[in-house]
C-alpha cells in the first residue's frame, strides 16, 4: 500500500513531522510519500490562505497521485478536501475529516487544540460543515507568536498540555483534537499524561486511508462527487487538465 500525503503548507520543517508521524502510525508495507505545496504560505490560518493552499493541493495531486493508493491532504481544515473527491480514482482524505471521526468514535463531546486564535473560525466552519457543531465542547488556542512553525510542540509543549488540561476541566471535553500538522506526534507525547483520550490528524488519517482502501468501497459515479462534467477550459496545468479530461 502506498499513500500520498500533500501537505498545503510551503514549511518543509513542518512536512518532517507529517512524514514523521505518517511512517510511525502506518502498518508494516505501507510506504508513504510526502509532498510540500511548491508555492502559499508558512501555514493556514484564513479561509483565503486555505484557497491557496487547496489550489496548491490539487495541483501536487493531480500530478502525483499515480501509482498511491490514497491520497491524505496533510492540513487542518483540509483544505481542497471535497473537490479533490470529485475527481481522484483513489480515496482522499483530510486530517481534519479524519481526527473528527476518530474523537466521535472515542466520546460524544470533543474539543479543538489549536496553534493560533486567528485560526478558530473557520476551524469552527469545518466542524459545522460535518454536521458534529453539537459535538463541539470548544476550540481553544495559543495566543502568543510563533517563532518558528515547525518547533510550536517545542517552543509551546506546556502551554498546550495545558489548554488539554483546561478543555476537560472547564469544557467538558471528552476527547480532545490537537488540531494542525505542525502538531503531528503530540498525541503520541501525551499518551497517558491526561484523563480522555487524545487524538490527531496526521495519525487518524493515515489509519483511516488504509481502512478505506482495504473496504474498497468503489468510486462515486453519480451524486455530489461524481467527476466534473467536461468542458471547455483554458490556462490549466496539464496534470489538471488531465484530470478533468478523465472524468
Amino acid at each position: 500500500m502506498k499513500l500520498l500525503l500533500i501537505n498545503p503548507n510551503i514549511s518543509d520543517s513542518v512536512s518532517e513531522l507529517i512524514a514523521a508521524e505518517a511512517r510511525a502510525s502506518a502498518p508494516e508495507g505501507c510506504e508513504i510519500t510526502v509532498m510540500t505545496a511548491p508555492f502559499g504560505v508558512a501555514y493556514i490560518e484564513t479561509r483565503f490562505e486555505a484557497l491557496i493552499g487547496a489550489y496548491a493541493t490539487a495541483q501536487l495531486a493531480a500530478e502525483h497521485h499515480a501509482g498511491h493508493d490514497a491520497v491524505i491532504v496533510a492540513a487542518f481544515g483540509d483544505p481542497g478536501l471535497a473537490a479533490l473527491r470529485e475527481v481522484l480514482p483513489v480515496p482522499v482524505l483530510g486530517l481534519t475529516e479524519s481526527a473528527l471521526a476518530s474523537a466521535c468514535l472515542l466520546g460524544h463531546r470533543f474539543s479543538i487544540v489549536a496553534i493560533s486564535q486567528r485560526i478558530q473560525a473557520w476551524y469552527r466552519e469545518v466542524v459545522e460543515w460535518h454536521g458534529l457543531q453539537q459535538r463541539l465542547a470548544s476550540i481553544r488556542a495559543l495566543d502568543r507568536p510563533l517563532a518558528s512553525i515547525g518547533a510550536v510542540q517545542a517552543d509551546h509543549g506546556e502551554r498546550l498540555k495545558a489548554l488539554c488540561e483546561q478543555v476537560v476541566a472547564e469544557d467538558g471535553a471528552e476527547v480532545i483534537i490537537l488540531a494542525g500538522a505542525p502538531l503531528a506526534g503530540l498525541a503520541r507525547s501525551l499518551r497517558g499524561q491526561l484523563p480522555v483520550p487524545v487524538v490527531e490528524g496526521v495519525s487518524s488519517a493515515v489509519r483511516h486511508a488504509v481502512s478505506m482502501v482495504a473496504l474498497q468501497p468503489g468510486r462515486a459515479r453519480s451524486g455530489s462527487f461524481a467527476p466534473p462534467p467536461q468542458k471547455a477550459h483554458q490556462g490549466l496545468p496539464e496534470a489538471i487538465a488531465r484530470l478533468l479530461a478523465a472524468g
